[in-house]
């Protein structure tokens, strides 16, 4: 799990030179009016394991402010890759959505989180539930796996399963991608859902939330407590629905889910954490939250 930010006094040039590469975008790619991708150059060697974060920051207002962001690439990348949605009245998406490439920003030397597949515990089957951006540090496993699969340094033994829910078919930035994998890997399912689909008649994939459809597909997978463990990243309430379909199932020990939530609604008691980096615990990019 990554952790909530809270904000600092601004940090001086020598604090923030020491601690954050001025990094360099490189691409981007938009997926619809709020949903964007970027791909950054570090400058320099930058040393993470798939499904931890990166902290951006840009200067606004004569302050820097970070927030912290899932990694989509894989670590054999030479860039990072990030999956963005526009939060209005968020305090850094807004300024992240005018980058093009060419625009610098501040990206954390130290990437941070715990939210990593886990191969040691004996469970072969890893059952990934999503929504929107929070399909980012799945699909930073599924290219990690692909390519080592492609090096015969990882034989398919574990099965990756994704389901991935959003509003409309437009939300699903990696969709082409995670369903080529689909059809390549024997060790990748993948299926996608929609929950609006009356405005997209033309919608081919699964009707309904990510939760909705959590029953069927654990069933056809024979995803069963002492072989999977369920890893839930996104919305809130997608993330407190699954876990009570999947404790239900029988999921009831902390090995068996992982989550990543992405804000806490103001309408629940804040976590108690202690203080990390820098930042707030807003809704601004769907920023990573421990809980």
């Amino acid at each position: 799990m990554t952790q909530v930010e809270t904000l600092r006094p601004p940090m001086n040039i020598t604090d923030r030179d020491e601690k954050y590469y001025r990094a360099r975008v490189t691409k981007r790619a938009d997926f619809g009016p709020d949903l964007w991708m970027l791909r950054i150059s570090a400058g320099s060697e930058f040393k993470f394991v798939p499904g931890q974060y990166a902290t951006l920051a840009l200067e606004h207002d004569g302050k820097l402010i970070p927030r912290p962001y899932s990694i989509v690439s894989s670590p054999s990348e030479d860039e990072i890759e990030f999956f963005f949605e526009l939060v209005p009245e968020g305090a850094l998406t807004p300024l992240l959505h005018k980058l093009q490439p060419g625009d610098e920003v501040f990206m954390r030397k130290t990437p941070k989180g715990r939210f990593l597949l886990d191969t040691q515990n004996g469970r072969n089957n890893h059952l990934l539930i999503c929504t929107v951006t929070g399909v980012a540090p799945f699909v930073s496993y599924v290219r990690t796996l692909y390519k080592e699969w492609q090096q015969g340094r990882f034989d398919g033994s574990h099965k990756l399963f994704l389901l991935n829910g959003a509003s409309r078919p437009w939300e699903f930035g990696y969709r082409e991608e995670l369903t080529h994998f689909d059809i390549e890997l024997p060790w990748f399912k993948y299926v996608a859902t929609v929950s609006r689909p009356w405005d997209h008649a033309d919608w081919p994939g699964e009707i309904g939330r990510a939760d909705d459809i959590l029953r069927k597909y654990a069933d056809h997978w024979e995803l069963e407590p002492n072989n999977t463990i369920a890893y839930l990243c996104g919305h809130p309430d997608m993330i407190e629905n699954s876990k009570a379909i999947l404790k239900r199932r029988g999921f009831l020990d902390k090995a068996s889910i992982k989550d990543e939530l992405y804000w806490v609604p103001s309408s629940r008691p804040k976590p108690k954490t202690a203080g990390t980096e820098t930042g707030s615990l807003e809704t601004d990019g769907r920023t990573p939250a421990l809980k």
